[in-house]
């Protein structure tokens, strides 16, 4: 899942980036509401997690811009957390709302919960053949073993699973599960594939097309 984090105190972004990378999601920082808006051009966002006092442009206007465009998510962060803040908040177009400060576990739950409601075709817990995965466990199995799975793995590996068979190209793995600071050249993905195949075992599960991509094995 990619997230766009928005948080003008860097250390604080610092912090929040870190431990959403350490759950699974591909998490891009901007630090002021332009920035924000420039980044959402260019990339579909599933979850943008939104300060509201910003610089350059506040937060209310990038949400009603968010609000508008309706491809991303929001949830929207603040120091104040009275009744009328989140009112006011629902009221631009957030979808959800937590006040600073926060449980981390709880930015993680409602981050993932956004992010299942923008992916609303995807069943929670995605199965082929003897695997399975359940993202919201960030747990995965074949045949009933565990897999020791790094978050690059176990995020190309949803990524898979979800396409049902579909052909996956190298640069939607790319940015779906990096995030901006990613090399496009990187033989990242080729060997994640690859260490991927290694912990699923045989019979083998990934075919690689080559030139187009990756695809589960019916």
């Amino acid at each position: 899942m990619r997230v766009l984090l928005v948080e003008d105190e860097q250390p604080l972004a610092g912090y929040i980036a870190v431990g959403l990378r350490k759950h699974g999601f591909a998490v891009d920082v901007a630090f002021d509401g332009r920035s924000a808006l420039d980044k959402c051009e260019l990339t579909a966002y599933d979850v943008v997690v939104l300060d509201r006092d910003l610089p350059v442009l506040h937060g209310d206007a990038v949400c009603r811009w968010l609000a508008r465009d309706g491809t991303a998510r929001i949830l929207m962060l603040t120091a104040s957390g009275t009744v009328e803040d989140r009112v006011c908040g629902l009221t631009l177009g957030a979808d959800d709302y937590l006040g600073k400060p926060f449980a981390f576990s709880e930015l993680v739950a409602r981050v993932r919960a956004l992010a299942r409601r923008n992916t609303s075709a995807r069943p929670p817990v995605l199965r082929h053949a003897d695997v399975v995965l359940d993202p919201a466990r960030r747990a995965a199995e074949r045949a009933g073993r565990l897999l020791s799975l790094t978050p690059k793995e176990f995020g190309v590996l949803e990524e898979l699973l979800a396409a049902a068979g579909d052909l996956v190209s190298a640069e939607t793995l790319l940015e779906r599960v990096w995030d901006e600071h990613a090399d496009p050249f990187t033989n990242a993905i080729r060997i994640t594939i690859g260490t991927l195949r290694r912990k699923l075992g045989d019979p083998p599960l990934i075919e690689t097309v080559t030139g187009a991509g990756y695809r589960m094995i019916p």
